[in-house]
């Protein structure tokens, strides 16, 4: 069972998105310098379909659904991503803080962004150059022969994480 926090809204978690972001409790990982200790606990209330479905009507003019957390239950993520593609017009982005799953190719689809990997202090966070996470966007590609028809279509993913590097000195781009 899936379980939150808090529910809030930011404008810093997922680029050019206006994101309502789920703290997931009872997380595994523990990072040692983690910011959210509380959030290793297996406090808050139950998140299903229902539950995002409310909260997502209270907030309009989100863009975007991020959970925070969940590796505890990665099924469940999966789960509730599917039901806001399936039901919403909004964006989905999942932070997880394990390295990329090998499981989560079955359903990019239901994912336009994910963060991967544990904070690690002496690395610092994605708005760092230096950092071991990775923030990555899911894109869709059709390969189609010459008149038109599909032969292949696939998601894959795009490092974005310089996205995050606010000193034009350390964006990788420039």
């Amino acid at each position: 069972m899936l379980k939150f926090n808090n529910a809030v809204v930011t404008f810093a978690e997922v680029p050019s998105e206006v994101t309502l972001c789920f703290e997931i409790t009872g997380c595994p990982i523990h990072c040692p310098d983690c910011h959210s200790k509380h959030l290793w606990e297996d406090i808050g209330d139950e998140l299903k379909p229902v539950v995002l479905s409310s909260i997502i009507a209270k907030n309009p003019g989100i863009t975007c659904v991020a959970f925070m957390g969940g590796d505890n239950s990665p099924e469940d993520i999966y789960t509730l991503a599917k039901w806001v593609k399936n039901n919403t017009e909004l964006k989905v982005c999942w932070y997880s803080g394990t390295k990329l799953r090998e499981d989560f190719s079955k359903y990019m689809e239901y994912f336009d962004f994910i963060k991967t990997g544990p904070y690690k202090k002496e690395l610092g966070g994605l708005d760092s150059v230096t950092t071991n996470q990775r923030f990555y966007q899911v894109k869709y590609r059709e390969v189609k022969a010459i008149g038109g028809g599909i032969i292949e279509s696939y998601h894959y993913l795009e490092d974005i994480t310089n996205k995050f590097w606010k000193d034009a000195g350390n964006n990788k781009d420039e």
